[in-house]
Parts: C-alpha cells; sequence; structure tokens
C-alpha cells in the first residue's frame, strides 16, 4: 500500500500525518499515536506506519517542550515532564476539531494510542473522552498518583529542588487519573504492552489496575524485558487495533 506523508501545522502544533495515498483526502478512521518522553514524532513514525497500513489516518503531535518545539528542560524536576502531558490533554479537542471541520474523519471513529508518557497521556484522555473508542498504552500507566508520588521520592532522595505546593501544582492530576476512576473506561477496548523488568515506568501498578478489573475490555500483554518497543511488539500493537478498530 503506497502511504501519504504529510507535515502538518494545525494551529501552533506540528504533527506528522499519514494516511493511504488514495484515500489521502477522504475522511477515514483517526489514530492520534502520542509519543513519550524526549521523544519526537519521526522517531514513532515506524508504528505509525504499520498502524496505517490498516487504513487508518495517523497522526503524530510533537508534544510541548519536544521535537520541532524543544525547549529546553526546566531545572525543576518534573516541571517539563507533568507540562507536556497537559500540554497534550489541552490540545486533543483542537486536534479533533481542526479533522472533523475538514471532513477527515469518518464515523466519528477516533482512537489513541501512546508510548511511554504518550501512554500515560492516552489514559488520561480517557478519563474526559468517551468519543475515543479504542486505546493502547504502550509502556505507560494509568495510575498518574502513583507515579507523581514514585517522582516526589526520587527527587527528595536525590537532593534536588521541589516546590512545597508541587501537589497544588499538579492538581490537575486527580481528575485524570484512570486508576481512580476507571468507571470512564467503560467497555472501550484498551491495550496494555508492559515490559516485567521496564525500570523508568514501573510494572506493578499496570499489573495491578488490570487485576482489579476483570470485567473490563483490558487486554494485558507483558513480557520479560524493559523500557523498549521492538517491532514485534510494534506488530502486537498493530494486530490489537486490526481487531478492535
Amino acid at each position: 500500500m503506497k502511504l501519504s506523508r504529510r507535515r502538518r501545522q494545525v494551529g501552533n502544533i506540528p504533527l506528522l500525518e499519514l494516511a493511504p495515498y488514495p484515500q489521502r483526502n477522504q475522511a477515514l478512521k483517526l489514530l492520534i499515536l502520542y509519543h513519550g518522553w524526549q521523544s519526537n514524532k519521526e522517531l514513532n513514525f515506524t508504528l505509525a506506519k504499520k498502524l496505517c497500513f490498516l487504513g487508518y489516518r495517523v497522526i503524530i503531535p510533537d508534544a510541548i517542550n519536544h521535537g520541532e518545539r524543544f525547549v529546553k528542560k526546566s531545572p525543576i524536576p518534573s516541571f517539563t515532564f507533568w507540562q507536556s502531558i497537559q500540554g497534550n490533554l489541552f490540545e486533543f479537542s483542537y486536534l479533533l476539531a481542526y479533522y472533523h471541520k475538514h471532513h477527515l474523519i469518518a464515523d466519528n471513529d477516533i482512537a489513541v494510542a501512546g508510548v511511554s508518557m504518550g501512554g500515560m497521556t492516552t489514559c488520561a484522555l480517557l478519563t474526559h473522552h468517551p468519543e475515543i473508542k479504542v486505546a493502547a498504552c504502550i509502556m505507560g500507566t494509568p495510575d498518574l498518583l502513583t507515579y507523581r508520588k514514585r517522582l516526589k521520592g526520587h527527587i527528595h532522595q536525590a537532593g534536588l529542588h521541589l516546590p512545597e505546593n508541587y501537589n497544588h501544582l499538579t492538581a490537575w492530576i486527580p481528575n485524570y487519573d484512570l486508576a481512580s476512576q476507571a468507571e470512564k473506561l467503560g467497555q472501550r477496548p484498551i491495550l496494555f504492552w508492559h515490559g516485567q523488568n521496564d525500570w523508568r515506568v514501573p510494572y506493578a501498578p499496570i499489573a495491578d489496575f488490570v487485576a482489579k478489573h476483570p470485567d473490563q475490555k483490558i487486554h494485558f500483554i507483558s513480557e520479560n524485558t524493559g523500557h523498549l518497543v521492538t517491532i514485534a511488539t510494534m506488530d502486537k500493537i498493530q494486530a490489537f487495533f486490526k481487531e478492535h478498530f
């Protein structure tokens, strides 16, 4: 299949858009793919291409502070990280509005996937956007509160500066924590893929979330690996979306 690869600027959001070439200007299912921390849209091209081969329009936006929007990260630990996720949340509906305006979304079919930080974005979006029909969280976590607590612990152990009102400054996180409001997932299919030896985003909170919600349409793949997405993993992600989207 010949693919169309375009660079778009939606407002001030730079993104990479892939679509089947013959249908590039027609309404298609839309899948938004979010990259990870200190990554960018180009580094996620291989996964996007595999998903595009299923007939979707796949877009990869550069998160705030990343890619074409790169800025040096703040000396205040985790500030740039949380800002990047919150930026994705702010911009999600703006991207949808653009593609709806140009009649490029078929039957309101919208899916979201993300890697690491992008997986956290994906889970957070599910708490507020019922229009998302299918999702995949790759090496991310639905438990942002536990992850925030983990970061605080590491920051204090390292003796780095952290504002005393850190929890207040990140007060939006509880509202977007899927682990504490899993009922908002409903019966939407979601894939969690996670390495059991992941040192960056711990495995246990994801396994716990899956175990606590056996009646929801959660598909869980765990493997004896670390924080790394391989071609074989991408094939499993592709197979999941082929079945459910």
